[in-house]
């Protein structure tokens, strides 16, 4: 590997480090609360989904269906905007920025009061991601924002109400990647490269899922979390919370 090179891997990699640290240090309480508000959910009887627009849907779909997941976590999907497959690529952006989108897919959602809703927007900004907590909670839904604060001072908002994703939550926890979401440049580069949104994104995440299942277990009760299929067992044991959690799950057949 060149000098080069290496520099640039440990160069991002020191970058995504300190971001993690950041959130680490300071939003240890407010991810708390988020794993909290999703026990107090499933101990409840409520259903819990996510939501992420573009590549903000990653993170949400992260938590969904898989090993060590909770079983209740549905993404809440939006078509064009779950990932970058829709064409054009820059359609997802347009549709983001679609005032009224939000309520639509609600009405038709199975959503409802008591549930949990988790919206991650790194911006926060657009109509969607606004729309889509304020409406959350407007039906009697909890709303836990995973975005940068940084984007409400440092940028103008998207949407009419002059507001931002965390004016619409319960529970903010800031993600501290900088406005932009790009950790390195380099002479000769006009632009600023290599996001880490996504690594921190996901951590969060995890680690709200994490304090979801611990919490549960302090309070007595099972975890309904996903093993692998890939160890001997583990379809057994996926069948089994399936069945049990079957009308909270929207992701099985």
């Amino acid at each position: 590997m060149s000098g080069h090179a290496d520099d640039l891997v440990g160069r991002y990699f020191d970058a995504a480090e300190r971001l993690l640290r950041r959130v680490r240090v300071e939003e240890t309480e407010a991810i708390a609360a988020a794993g909290e508000l999703v026990a107090d959910t499933v101990g409840s009887g409520g259903r819990l989904f996510a939501f992420g627009a573009g590549h903000s849907s990653l993170a949400a779909q992260d938590v969904v269906y898989r090993a060590g997941g909770m079983a209740l976590m549905n993404l809440l999907s939006v078509p064009g905007l779950t990932g970058v497959d829709v064409r054009p690529a820059t359609l997802g952006s347009a549709l983001e920025r679609v005032e009224g989108l939000a309520a639509t897919v609600l009405d038709v959602s199975p959503l409802r009061a008591g549930d949990l809703l988790v919206v991650i927007s790194l911006s926060g900004r657009n109509a969607l991601p606004v729309e889509m907590a304020s409406e959350a909670r407007a039906r009697g839904a909890r709303v836990v924002g995973v975005t940068s604060v940084a984007y409400a001072r440092e940028t103008a908002p998207g949407h009419p109400s002059g507001t931002f994703l965390k004016d619409h939550c319960d529970v903010v926890v800031d993600s501290k990647v900088a406005v932009g979401d790009a950790e390195l440049t380099l002479d000769g580069v006009g632009a600023p490269f290599a996001s880490a949104s996504t690594v921190v994104t996901s951590a969060v995440m995890q680690s709200v899922m994490a304090v979801a299942a611990g919490t549960l277990a302090e309070r007595g009760v099972e975890p309904p979390l996903l093993r692998s299929g890939n160890v001997d067992g583990g379809r057994d044991w996926n069948d089994a919370v399936f069945d049990r959690y079957r009308d909270r799950i929207f992701h099985q057949h």
